[in-house]
């Protein structure tokens, strides 16, 4: 990559950390379903199967693959989420919440990434992606809350405008490198990740936090940290390749503003997952791709401990409670196919059981986290021999689950969510 083009990259750095708080990419769970629009495309099977400077965020080995090159994307991600409450308080009612349906606010996100790669010699390469993480994203502005337990205050919670924002943003650096003339491959990347978080109108949650003083409404929060990804790709037989990565847990320093809400004082560390892929040449124009991705979210206490039992005081202890997710394991299959040398047409469908518990809808209310089905398309066209444009859709069916509100017998949640997402890249070859 020759000098006069560090500006460009460099210019896409900053529009990345520029649009990272408006990150709210809530695919399988917070994480997205791919990375990169080529990967995107295939509903993101694609730890076996590398075509972009993108690729080490899911598998840093297939960056020996790609060559010099530089991608900058931008998606335009919009998820509509509402949640419905279906019947009254009772006389035992601890919280009870408005009877209704409302609709979150705030639907459209603007998702920047930028990936580079260059070639060190013909088995090496090193490289720099970012890229981000969101979803924990909700606003809930026009509730009018008309119960008389909330003394005419508006609210979901009785405490006006309420709702989280969450993102996450990521600075990976890769090397990888080739051995036996190409057949394997091994990389690595060292992972830098920032966290923003804020919370509003959850001060009535007051009695049961250690530290209500941090508990809402304390503007945004930044918490930072460090990990890993690894993996490997091989050749098995010609036209069959296998990949696998690891991604370590990102151990991030706490959110201090909001040390009276998330488990741990404010911690929120990123949890680790497992990338394992399959993708055969079919014949020289069609390559399929199979791939199985893990996500551990159990093993954040914020994020994985149950809400119940709250009780006075629990909110932001070390074992307190949290938004009760699951792991979550997702399938995914993709196609593509070459038309000639400049037209490539690709498409995918990936399903992953939602993480939420029908016992956990009331904070989930929150973090609406509960697509399972993606289905997706794209194409590259080239443009000239060195630049091509991609293009990604996606489109996450609606999917509801209906659970007992644990403060208010008697009431139940609904919480529902759509999504549709267009990604557009432009990707130069040096």
């Amino acid at each position: 990559m020759s000098y006069r083009n560090k500006p460009l990259l460099l210019s896409g750095a900053f529009a990345i950390v520029a649009l990272a708080p408006a990150i709210a990419n809530a695919t399988n769970g917070y994480f997205a379903h791919g990375y990169g629009a080529r990967s995107k495309a295939l509903a993101g099977a694609s730890t076996a199967f590398s075509q972009d400077a993108i690729a080490a965020a899911v598998n840093p080995a297939g960056l020996v693959y790609v060559g010099d090159r530089a991608d900058i994307e931008l998606e335009l991600f919009a998820p509509f989420r509402e949640y419905q409450v279906n019947g009254g308080a009772s006389p035992s009612s601890v919280f009870p919440l408005n009877p209704g349906t409302q609709e979150s606010e705030s639907n459209f996100f603007p998702i920047g990434t930028l990936g580079w790669s260059h070639k060190l010699d013909e088995q090496q390469s090193i490289g720099l992606t970012l890229y981000g993480n969101g979803g924990m994203n909700t606003d809930w502005r026009q509730v009018n809350n008309t119960a008389p337990y909330c003394g005419g205050q508006p609210g979901v919670f009785c405490a006006g405008r309420t709702g989280i924002d969450m993102a996450q943003a990521f600075v990976v650096g890769t090397y990888a490198r080739s051995f036996d003339h190409g057949r394997y491959a091994i990389g690595i990347s060292p992972i830098f990740a920032a966290q923003t978080f804020k919370a509003r109108g959850l001060s009535p949650f007051g009695a049961f936090s250690s530290d209500p003083n941090h508990l809402s409404d304390k503007g945004r929060d930044y918490s930072f940290g460090a990990g890993f990804r690894i993996g490997g790709q091989a050749e098995l037989i010609p036209g069959l390749r296998l990949g696998a990565s690891y991604k370590s847990r990102i151990y991030m320093s706490e959110f201090e503003r909001y040390a009276g809400l998330f488990a741990q004082q404010g911690g929120f560390d990123i949890p680790d997952s497992f990338n394992v892929g399959l993708s055969w040449d079919a014949t020289r124009e069609l390559t399929t791709n199979f791939d199985i991705e893990h996500i551990r979210y159990s093993e954040i206490k914020s994020v994985g401990n149950t809400l119940q039992p709250l009780t006075p005081g629990s909110l932001g202890t070390g074992a307190g409670p949290g938004f009760g997710w699951n792991d979550m394991t997702i399938y995914k299959f993709g196609a593509q196919w070459k038309q000639n040398a400049d037209w490539i047409w690709r498409g995918g469908v990936s399903y992953g059981q939602q993480p939420i518990e029908g016992s956990e809808v009331l904070f989930n209310i929150l973090a609406p986290g509960v697509q399972e089905w993606h289905l997706t398309g794209g194409f590259s066209h080239a443009l000239s021999k060195q630049d091509d444009l991609s293009f990604a859709f996606m489109y996450s069916p609606q999917k509801t689950i209906t659970g007992p509100n644990p403060l208010s017998s008697g009431q139940t949640i609904d919480l529902s969510m759509t999504q549709f997402s267009l990604q557009f890249a432009w990707s130069r070859r040096f």
